[in-house]
C-alpha cells in the first residue's frame, strides 16, 4: 500500500512565516499526528544563510539590502547563501526518513547499515524529481558530481534549482528552490551557494516558457510523490498562515 503525502499550496509567505509553518508541521510529524507533507510556496525577497554559509558571500552592502527591503536570515539548512523571491517555486518536504524501506526504487544505497532512507539519497531523490519536472516542460537538465542542485546541460552549466535540507531525528525540513520566472538580478547580491563563477538561470530564461506557480507546484508534487513512492493528497491552505 502506498503511503499518503499531503501537498499544501501555501501561497506567498515571508521567510519567517515559512519557518513557523515548517516548525508546526515538523512537530506534528514527530508526534505522529500527521503523515509526510510537502509545502509548496513562494517567498517575498530574502537572502538566507545555511549552516555552512560565509557572510562574505553576500556581496551587496547592508545599506543596499536595506534600501531594497531584502532581509538576511540565518537558518539551519545545509549549504551556503541563497536568494528567494517571486517567480521561484519553493518546496519544503516534511518527511520521516525512518519510514522508508531499504529498497526504495533507485535511491537505496547498498552499503547503508541503518533502516530508512539516508540524507544523501534523499537529496539525490529531490534532484531526480526536479529534473523530471523540468523535462516535462521541455528543459533537459542534469546533476553534476559534487554540486548539489539541478543544472542545465549547456556549457557552461547553469544552476536552475538549489537544494538545502536539514534532518533532525529522521525528520526533514527546508528543501528546494526552483527558478521559474525569477528576477535573476536578485542573485547579483550574493555568490549563490558560495560557488564563484557559476551562473544561475531560470526556466523562463532557458525556454521562454510561461508556467504558473500553481502548475509548477502540481508537477513538483506529482514527481516528488513518484520518486518517494507517496500518493499525493492535496490539502487546503493552512488557515493559521497569512500570505504576504
Amino acid at each position: 500500500m502506498t503511503d499518503i503525502m499531503e501537498a499544501i499550496m501555501a501561497g506567498r509567505l515571508d521567510y519567517a512565516a515559512g519557518l513557523r509553518l515548517q516548525a508546526e508541521r515538523i512537530e506534528q510529524r514527530r508526534r505522529g499526528e500527521r503523515g509526510d507533507t510537502l509545502l509548496l510556496l513562494e517567498h517575498a525577497p530574502v537572502i538566507t544563510l545555511g549552516r555552512n554559509a560565509r557572510r562574505e558571500n553576500i556581496v551587496a552592502s547592508a545599506a543596499e539590502l536595506q534600501r531594497r527591503g531584502i532581509p538576511v536570515i540565518e537558518c539551519n539548512r545545509g549549504g551556503d547563501v541563497t536568494w528567494h523571491g517571486p517567480g521561484q517555486l519553493v518546496g519544503y518536504p516534511i518527511f520521516d526518513l525512518r519510514g522508508w524501506p531499504r529498497g526504495l526504487a533507485a535511491l537505496a544505497h547498498p552499503r547503508r547499515s541503518f533502516p530508512g532512507l539516508g540524507p544523501v539519497d534523499y537529496v539525490r531523490g529531490l534532484e531526480l524529481a526536479l529534473i523530471a519536472v523540468l523535462a516535462e516542460v521541455g528543459l533537459a537538465t542534469q546533476r553534476l558530481p559534487g554540486l548539489t542542485g539541478v543544472w542545465t546541460i549547456t556549457r557552461p552549466a547553469r544552476k536552475i534549482a538549489a537544494i538545502g535540507v536539514h534532518v533532525s531525528r529522521g525528520i526533514t525540513s527546508h528543501g528546494f528552490a526552483l527558478n521559474l520566472a525569477t528576477d535573476l538580478s536578485g542573485f547579483q547580491a550574493i555568490i549563490p551557494c558560495g560557488l564563484s563563477g557559476h551562473e544561475v538561470t531560470s526556466l523562463e530564461r532557458e525556454t521562454g516558457a510561461a508556467i504558473t506557480l500553481t502548475d509548477a507546484a502540481g508537477l513538483a508534487a506529482r514527481h516528488v510523490g513518484l520518486i518517494f513512492e507517496r500518493e499525493v493528497e492535496w490539502q487546503s491552505e493552512p488557515a493559521a498562515v497569512t500570505a504576504t
